[in-house]
C-alpha cells in the first residue's frame, strides 16, 4: 500500500484505501490474509502475527510486496509514509486513547472527514446499486469489539486459517462479515482509483518532462522586445545595406504596431571598421560589456530572413534567459567533409551546427561567458571557412558553452505557420539580367587538364558565356587554350591570375563591366550568374564571391575562394592594378594574395552563399534546399555532368523563379 501511496499524488485514494485496510483489520479477512489465504504468508511472531521479529511484508507468490502498516515499522521511507489515520476500534498502543477522531489525526472539522475515512459520520462503502449507509463511529468501535470478542477469533489463529481454507472463500457470519464485504469492495474500488490515478499522472509527468527535456524550460518567461538585441549580418556593398535598412525598418514597424519599445537593431557592418567582424565572435566582448545588463538574448539574422516578432517572442519565451542558450535551426554534415576539416569523421551527423538564414540567438549568460574566454584567449584559428559551422565548434568546445539547441519556429520555408522566421529563397534580380556580352569568363587550366575538364566545361555551361577564354601554360589550337608565358605550378596560381586581370583591364573593350575567374573544375550558372549581376553597380569597387578569412583574430583579412569563382568589377581591377600589390611568387595561393591586396586598399569581399567551393555532396541538403546556387567545384567522386544538370543548368523553373522576382524588383 505504501508503495501505491508513493506512486499517486492524489489524496482520495489513499484515505479510501487506508480506510478498507483498517476496516479489514478487525475481521476474520484480515486474519484470513494473514494466514496464507489465497497463497499469502506472512512472516510471525510466535502467537502467528507479526510480531517484533516480522519483517511487515507479505509475498504474494514470487512477488514481495508492503504490507499497509509496513510504514509504521520503518519499512518505508518517511517521506513515503501516509499522514496518520485514527484506528477504527480500540487503540491496542500503549499511551494512545482508544477512539481518537479524525480531527485530532488530520486537523480536520469531524463533520467532514476526507472521503472513505472512518472517522466520525464516514460513509461506509456499499455494494452496486445500494445507498451509502452512515455509521457512527461509536457503532464501528463496537463491532470492532465484537469481533475480537467472537470465539471464532479468540481460538488459535493457525485454526482459523486451516477451518477458511477448507471452507472455501465464505463470509464470516456476525457483524465482522458485514464490514469485511465493504471493506473488500472498498479495497477493489480504491485499487482500481490508483491504477486510473497512477497512469495518468504518469502520462502527466512523462509529457512535462519530454517537454522540459526538448527545450530546457519549464515554465513560460516573460519577455518584450526591449530584451532583444537584433544583429543583422550585414554587408557594406551598397546593394546589401540597402537591403539591411529595409529589414530594419520592417523589425521596427512591427515593434510600433505592438505598441511596445523598439528594439535595438543593430547592422553588422556598422559595429566595427575592424576586418573580420562578420565572423561575430571578435565583437561579442563589446556586446557583452554594452548590452549585457538590460537585455536577455541576441537574434542574429542575415539580410533576407524574416521575422514574424509575436511569434519570436513566444518561442524565446520557453527558454531562461538566465540560462545559457545556443538557439537556431539546426544542420549537420551527411558525411565528413573538407570544409569543416573532415570534423566528426566517424559520425558526421552528431554535431549540429545553425543555418543562418534561419536566425540564430544567443542569451546573455553565454554571451558573458565566451566573451571573458575571448579577452582571456584570442581567438586562434588561421583560416575561417564556414562560419556557423566554427561558431558552433568554437562555443561546444574552446568556449565551454552548451550545444545547438534545434529550435523548429526557426525555418527557411513558409509552409509552417508556426514558423517565427522565413527565407527568401529565391535568386536575387535586381532590373534586367546583365547580358552575358557584358560577362568575360576566364578558365585556368594547364596542359595536363586539357583532355579530361576542358571537355566537361563544353559539355555543360560553355555554351551559355558570351566571352570566354581558357588560359593555360600551353597553347591548343582545338580548345583552343592561351598561353600567358606563365609557368604551370603545383600550388597556387597568383602570377596566372595576375596577368588574367592585366589582359582584360588592358585589352578588353572598355564596355565589358564584369570579369568571372574559374578553375577547370568549377562548374557554374552563367545565367544566373547574369541575373545575380543585376544587383550590383560595375562602377563601384566589387569583388564578389564565396568569403573566407585568414587570420582575422590577429589582423588578418578576408578573401573570395577561387574555386567557386571570383568575380571582379572593372573598377575593381583598375584599383587593385593601380596599387603596387602584386605576387610575392608565381606559385603564391592567388585567392589570398587579392584578398590581402583589396583589404589594403579598403575593397571589402561581397560574400554570396550561391557561390560554392565544393560539392553539392559537401553541403547539408536542408542548407542547399532554400538555395538557387550558382556554382559548386570539384571533380572528386562525382558525376560533374550529372551534378551540373540536377544543380545548376538553366530551366523552366529558372523562368517561372525570375516572374516571381517581380515584387522583389518593385520593392527594391
Amino acid at each position: 500500500m505504501a508503495l501505491l501511496d508513493s506512486a499517486s499524488p492524489r489524496r482520495v485514494p489513499t484515505y479510501l484505501c487506508y480506510s478498507a485496510y483498517h476496516m479489514m483489520a478487525t475481521t476474520d479477512l484480515r486474519l484470513e490474509i494473514q494466514q496464507g489465504r489465497h497463497g499469502v504468508r506472512g512472516t510471525k511472531g510466535e502467537d502467528g502475527a507479526p510480531g517484533e521479529g516480522g519483517t511487515g511484508e507479505v509475498e504474494t507468490g514470487s512477488r514481495r510486496e508492503q504490507r499497509p502498516d509496513a510504514w509504521k515499522r520503518g519499512a518505508v521511507p518517511a517521506e513515503q509514509r501516509p499522514p496518520p489515520l485514527a484506528p477504527v476500534g480500540p487503540d491496542p498502543s500503549p499511551g494512545r486513547e482508544p477512539g481518537r477522531r479524525w480531527k485530532r489525526a488530520q486537523g480536520r472539522s469531524r463533520s467532514r472527514p476526507p472521503e472513505g475515512a472512518a472517522g466520525d459520520g464516514a460513509a461506509e462503502p456499499a455494494g452496486e446499486g445500494e445507498p451509502r449507509r452512515r455509521v457512527s463511529r461509536g457503532g464501528r468501535a463496537a463491532a470492532a469489539a465484537a469481533q475480537l470478542r467472537s470465539p471464532r477469533v479468540s481460538g488459535p489463529r493457525a485454526q482459523v486459517g486451516r477451518a477458511a481454507s477448507a471452507a472455501g472463500m465464505r463470509p464470516a457470519a456476525g457483524r465482522g462479515s458485514r464490514l469485511a464485504l465493504p471493506a473488500l469492495l472498498a479495497l477493489l474500488t480504491c485499487s482500481l482509483a490508483f491504477a486510473l490515478v497512477s497512469e495518468a499522472t504518469k502520462k502527466e509527468v512523462t509529457r512535462s518532462q519530454g517537454l522540459e527535456n526538448a527545450s530546457g524550460v519549464s515554465r513560460r518567461n516573460d519577455i518584450d522586445l526591449k530584451g532583444i538585441i537584433f544583429v543583422i549580418q550585414s554587408q557594406s556593398n551598397s546593394f546589401h545595406a540597402k537591403r539591411a535598412e529595409q529589414f530594419k525598418k520592417s523589425i521596427l514597424k512591427q515593434a510600433a504596431n505592438l505598441t511596445q519599445e523598439l528594439p535595438r537593431v543593430l547592422l553588422l557592418h556598422q559595429l566595427a571598421e575592424q576586418e573580420g567582424a562578420w565572423t561575430i565572435l571578435p565583437l561579442l566582448p563589446h556586446f557583452s560589456v554594452t548590452y549585457s545588463r538590460n537585455s536577455s538574448w541576441i537574434f542574429f539574422c542575415e539580410e533576407e530572413t524574416r521575422i514574424q516578432i509575436p511569434k519570436l517572442l513566444e518561442t524565446l519565451s520557453r527558454y531562461d534567459p538566465s540560462k545559457e542558450w545556443f538557439l537556431g535551426k539546426a544542420l549537420h554534415d551527411e558525411e565528413s567533409t573538407i570544409i569543416h576539416h573532415y570534423a566528426f569523421s566517424e559520425n558526421p551527423t552528431v554535431f549540429k551546427y545553425p543555418d543562418f538564414a534561419a536566425g540564430w540567438a544567443l542569451s546573455f549568460p553565454l554571451v558573458n561567458k565566451l566573451a571573458k574566454k575571448l579577452k582571456s584567449e584570442s581567438l586562434k584559428s588561421d583560416f575561417t571557412i564556414d562560419l556557423k559551422h566554427e561558431i558552433a565548434l568554437y562555443i561546444w568546445d574552446k568556449g565551454g558553452g552548451p550545444a545547438l539547441t534545434p529550435v523548429p519556429e526557426f525555418c527557411t520555408d513558409g509552409g509552417d505557420s508556426d514558423c517565427a522566421t522565413t527565407f527568401r529563397s529565391f535568386l536575387p534580380l535586381c532590373g534586367e539580367p546583365v547580358k552575358k556580352e557584358n560577362i568575360f569568363v576566364a578558365v585556368k587550366t594547364c596542359k595536363k587538364f586539357h583532355g579530361d575538364r576542358i571537355p566537361i566545361v563544353k559539355q555543360t555551361w560553355e555554351g551559355q558565356a558570351g566571352l570566354i577564354e581558357y588560359y593555360s601554360d600551353y597553347a591548343e589550337g582545338s580548345i583552343p587554350t592561351v598561353d600567358l608565358g606563365i609557368p604551370n605550378t603545383d600550388r597556387g596560381h597568383c602570377g596566372k591570375t595576375f596577368a588574367i586581370l592585366e589582359r582584360f583591364l588592358n585589352r578588353s573593350h572598355d564596355k565589358i563591366a564584369w570579369l568571372v575567374i574559374v578553375d577547370d573544375d568549377t562548374l557554374i550558372s552563367v545565367s544566373r550568374l547574369q541575373r545575380l549581376l543585376s544587383c550590383y553597380d560595375s562602377s563601384e569597387p566589387v569583388f564578389l564571391g564565396e568569403r573566407y578569412g585568414y587570420g582575422l583574430g590577429t589582423g588578418g583579412y578576408s578573401y573570395v575562394t577561387g574555386g567557386g569563382g571570383m568575380v571582379f568589377s572593372r573598377e575593381a581591377i583598375g584599383r587593385l592594378l593601380a596599387s603596387n600589390c602584386r605576387c610575392y611568387s608565381n606559385d603564391a595561393p592567388d585567392d589570398m594574395v587579392l584578398g590581402m591586396c583589396f583589404s589594403g586598399l579598403g575593397v571589402p569581399v561581397t560574400h554570396s552563399p550561391l557561390f560554392h567551393q565544393a560539392r553539392p555532396v559537401d553541403y547539408p541538403k536542408d542548407y542547399l534546399s532554400h538555395q538557387v546556387p550558382i556554382s559548386f567545384h570539384k571533380h572528386w567522386n562525382i558525376d560533374p555532368v550529372k551534378v551540373y544538370f540536377t544543380w545548376l543548368a538553366p530551366s523552366e523553373e529558372d523562368k517561372a523563379r525570375q516572374e516571381t522576382q517581380k515584387g522583389f524588383k518593385e520593392e527594391l
